[in-house]
């Protein structure tokens, strides 16, 4: 079996005309519910396979609080430009083509609009809108990431932070 965890970044920053977009950091609150959440899904994930990142700050600032939740080490993370510049399926389909069969999950830390659209294009039943640390755990009956295809995949669990604080 392999699973996809789509986990998009924490609260950021507001946009200011002194920082880019690519540079804007968790908020404090966005901090804090990054760890509540990396929390969350270390009681369902005991793994974290491996993680990939968008190198926008405040997606691998999220990466970096789960990967230490997880007791890994954040040095470990992957950092994949197109998770941020143009995300897309088909972007997808060539980040799980170099992932070795004998992983079993990916953990992907980026942005929407494009994490909640591919998640609900994986998902027989779809997907609804991933809110800020969201977390879209979709699973694929299957023994290859190359075999992973458009409407197969089954929503294992859909996890919003609206009551953390």
């Amino acid at each position: 079996m392999k699973k996809i965890i789509f986990i998009r970044h924490g609260r950021a920053e507001d946009q200011a005309p002194e920082i880019s977009d690519f540079e804007r950091s968790l908020t404090i609150k966005g901090k804090v519910i990054s760890r509540l959440m990396a929390r969350k899904l270390i009681e369902i994930e005991k793994s974290s396979g491996i993680i990939i990142s968008s190198p926008a700050f405040r997606a691998l600032e999220t990466a970096i609080i789960f990967a230490k939740e997880f007791g890994v080490d954040p040095e470990k993370i992957i950092i994949k430009s197109n998770l941020y510049y143009k995300m897309n399926i088909k972007y997808l389909f060539e980040i799980l083509s170099a992932v070795g069969e004998d992983i079993e999950s990916v953990f992907l830390f980026g942005h929407n609009p494009s994490f909640t659209e591919i998640a609900d294009r994986l998902c027989k039943g779809g997907c609804e809108f991933l809110p800020k640390c969201g977390i879209a755990g979709i699973s694929f009956n299957l023994n290859r990431w190359t075999e992973i295809k458009l409407s197969t995949g089954k929503m294992e669990y859909f996890l919003k932070p609206e009551k953390m604080l």
